[in-house]
């Protein structure tokens, strides 16, 4: 067993991690613009727009690139954070994350297609393909060099309550965020927007601003937050030669291909899934979108054989949910 060391803890400048939910009219996409606005500080922002352009209605107000999305399946997203990182944009606006949930080609639909390949049609043992896209998505954001700053959408639910008049009146209320449960606790800032435009902060890691409520919350309020996140120790990012070298030790996804046993299991789970060793590059390839399909599985990017197993069963869902659509 290796030394187990306990060190002095050391708070670290950090990268905003930050969910926006409530329901249809709250203002979170225009919260979430003066959020990411102010925390870039002059950086430019970057926005994943799922809404149908709504973020765009807001360019005279604010200054930001958009790429808009009409599939919603995990990968891209994904892939819009990574283009992102690699263009250098110091904050990433994900107008919304909701649409990944169960938006076209979004995880319901990539549920609702592994359903239909399990025996009997168990939706149980249907996510074991599924969790790991949605898990993907979720490093994504937590690892991404940007900040990322996410709406979700709430269900809502009507309240009587009594207004001005002493008359019972309905009223529109948000509930629990559009995602997977539990999904809001994946943030470092989690803030309810309702329709009066109130944002509260129903959880947070930064205690300057915990359990604060503010009406239309406008770019000073995040100067503090922004100011808090630069306010720790730099980080020191591993040099390359030395990650390179700690992967290796822990083992990577070329491994397994020169296990007898890795491969036979391979083998066994491809002829249970009715897939040939081709047809499972050229999706693998296409899932990582390699212009052609790999000749060897250690060309892929991926850590272990049940990655590639997962990532090849995602593209048979997302391949499913594009031929329904062209239909």
């Amino acid at each position: 067993m290796a030394a187990v060391t306990f060190q002095r803890a050391t708070r670290r400048q950090a990268k905003l991690r930050m969910a926006i939910d409530g329901p249809s009219g709250s203002g979170k996409t225009y919260t979430g613009l003066i959020a990411a606005t102010a925390i870039a500080n002059g950086g430019r922002v970057a926005v994943i727009d799922t809404e149908h352009g709504s973020a765009s209605k807001y360019a005279d107000l604010f200054e930001f690139d958009v790429l808009e999305l009409s599939n919603f399946a995990p990968q891209n997203y994904i892939d819009g954070i990574k283009e992102a990182e690699r263009a250098g944009y110091s904050v990433i606006l994900i107008d919304s994350l909701s649409h990944a949930w169960e938006g076209e080609g979004g995880v319901l639909e990539m549920h609702e297609a592994a359903t239909k390949r399990e025996p009997g049609g168990n939706s149980y043992t249907a996510w074991r393909s599924v969790t790991p896209i949605h898990r993907d998505l979720v490093e994504a954001i937590l690892q991404s060099r940007a900040h990322v700053i996410a709406t979700m959408r709430s269900k809502t639910e009507y309240i009587m309550t009594t207004n001005d008049a002493g008359k019972s009146v309905p009223k529109k209320v948000g509930m629990a965020p559009i995602q997977r449960q539990g999904m809001e606790y994946e943030f470092d800032v989690v803030a309810d927007m309702d329709l009066e435009h109130n944002m509260v902060i129903s959880k947070t890691r930064i205690a300057l601003i915990a359990d604060q409520v503010v009406n239309r919350p406008r770019r000073e309020w995040f100067v503090p937050v922004r100011e808090w996140l630069d306010g720790g120790a730099p980080v020191i990012e591993k040099p390359k030669a030395e990650a390179s070298a700690q992967s290796a030790q822990q083992g990577n996804g070329h491994n397994w291909t020169k296990n007898a046993t890795e491969r036979a299991e391979f083998q066994a789970w491809r002829e249970r899934n009715s897939l040939t060793d081709t047809e499972c590059k050229r999706l693998a390839s296409a899932y990582q979108k390699k212009p052609e399909p790999v000749k060897l599985f250690s060309e892929l990017d991926m850590t272990s054989r049940e990655e590639l197993q997962n990532i090849i069963l995602a593209q048979v869902a997302r391949e499913q949910v594009l031929s329904r659509g062209a239909a």
